[in-house]
């Protein structure tokens, strides 16, 4: 980055202009296994103007960017680049209008999944969609994140009904709208939903919003052997139940969470949470269906949590997964990968994750959105210890393949990020030269947070 670049986003941005170790430090990797990559300077913009300038500035310098939510992505999205910068979104926070009557409302990228369901609290309406962490709005827009709830309320592409965007060159759009649907021209919304950063900044999301359900309870349900609890979430979704989260956890991830999260009046089992949302009559009728699959799969009786302290904490420890796993090794690392398939070949795929991993000799600790064929598998590993990384890496192309030959994908959320590249020539090799076209069109200097997805050669 040469000093006249410096001198001008000074000028733009003052003392949100940062060339220190510790500030580039602090924002050069997300969650994910990569050793820290410190950008030449990290940026902290306020408005879309500001965006507009630095991405103009970088542009005619062909200086790469990298942008910056919260850090919570796993495959090294949030990388720095040591030719470029770093663009943090954080002090991008505000929620700009809500309309309750509409069930919509517009936020910046950096407003949090949590800050927002805060704000709208009395409102009577809630932002649904919940990956497990406290993630950035924008983020999760643009890693096409869905979680926990995703069977009852979709994904981040369900409830994104428009986006502003600014383009490599400084241009500022606004796709979609505040109506639910739109037959006007190309789908620019969906374009850039799942994009990582590579096309363009996304700094505003217009949300569909959810009334906050009559009546919420959830309720764990434990299992002595994993194939039977993942057939019992198999047969719900299969039946026809329309239950609002349905999560497993292996038996390794619930013995860890149990010391972890200090959860009570559980056994280290594999373990089924469900939550059930609608008003009192409908929810009886749901819990008598899933309790009865569930016994009919040797499931324990249901432990209910009725209340919002009570449901919290339960799902607390679901949320904390991660951290319980990181947990366990002193200056450890977590490789987490995740798959998603049809939900017919949801049991044969857990079971076959479950046996890799012994087999390799590794600790596997297991989360699952169920709902949707979505689980993930979470390795913790000494950095120090190379041959345990290696094993690592060849359980994940163990898993990925399995999952391909199942009809499946190679990430049902996290998104390519570093991690995933090669595997995305083997899902999608026919696709990938349109993709790059895509990317060349709209980003012909490559400075869009380069090298993630693919690389352009």
């Amino acid at each position: 980055m040469n000093l006249n670049l410096q001198n001008q986003l000074k000028k733009i941005l003052n003392d949100r202009f940062s060339l220190s170790e510790s500030t580039r430090a602090n924002y050069a990797r997300g969650e994910d296994t990569y050793d820290p990559v410190l950008s030449q300077a990290v940026v902290f913009p306020e408005t879309n103007e500001e965006v507009s300038l630095i991405l103009k500035l970088c542009n005619e310098n062909k200086v790469p960017v990298v942008p910056f939510g919260t850090g919570t992505s796993l495959e090294g999205h949030a990388v720095g680049n040591d030719k470029g910068i770093t663009i943090s979104l954080e002090k991008m926070n505000k929620v700009l209008v809500v309309n309750t009557e509409d069930f919509d409302c517009r936020v910046q990228a950096c407003v949090t999944r949590e800050q927002l369901n805060e704000y709208l609290r009395e409102d009577g309406v809630f932002f649904p969609i919940d990956p497990g962490a406290n993630a950035a709005i924008g983020g999760m827009a643009s890693t096409s994140a869905s979680g926990t709830m995703a069977v009852k309320y979709g994904t981040m592409k369900s409830v994104i009904t428009g986006l502003t965007v600014i383009l490599p060159n400084g241009d500022i759009i606004n796709t979609g709208g505040r109506a639910k649907k739109t037959s006007a021209g190309y789908n620019l919304t969906n374009l850039f939903i799942g994009s990582e950063g590579t096309l363009g900044i996304i700094t505003e999301v217009q949300l569909r919003l959810s009334p906050i359900p009559e009546n919420i309870i959830s309720a764990v349900c434990q299992f002595q052997e994993l194939e039977n609890a993942v057939k019992t979430a198999q047969e719900v979704i299969q039946y026809g139940v329309p239950i609002a989260r349905i999560e497993m956890l292996n038996k390794d991830q619930m013995d860890i969470s149990i010391n972890y999260s200090k959860l009570e009046d559980v056994k280290p089992l594999p373990t089924l949470f469900f939550e059930f949302h609608g008003d009192e009559i409908s929810n009886k009728e749901q819990i008598k269906i899933v309790n009865e699959l569930s016994k009919n799969n040797g499931g324990s009786d249901f432990k209910w949590a009725d209340t919002l302290e009570k449901r919290n904490k339960m799902w607390r420890a679901r949320w904390d997964a991660w951290y319980s796993v990181k947990a366990l090794i002193n200056n450890g690392r977590v490789y987490t990968t995740d798959i998603c398939v049809p939900i017919s070949k949801i049991t044969e795929c857990v079971k076959f994750a479950e046996t890799e991993v012994k087999k390799l000799g590794l600790r596997g600790p297991m989360v699952g959105h169920l709902g949707d064929g979505n689980f993930h598998v979470m390795l913790p590993y000494d950095p120090s210890k190379k041959e345990t990384y290696e094993k690592i890496k060849k359980f994940n192309d163990i898993l990925i393949k399995k999952s391909l030959e199942s009809d499946g994908t190679i990430t049902g959320e996290h998104g390519i990020g570093l991690h995933k590249k090669k595997y995305l020539l083997e899902q999608h090799a026919d696709n990938l030269p349109l993709m790059k076209s895509i990317k060349r069109t709209i980003d012909p200097n490559n400075i869009m947070n380069p090298g993630k997805i693919f690389d352009l050669n």
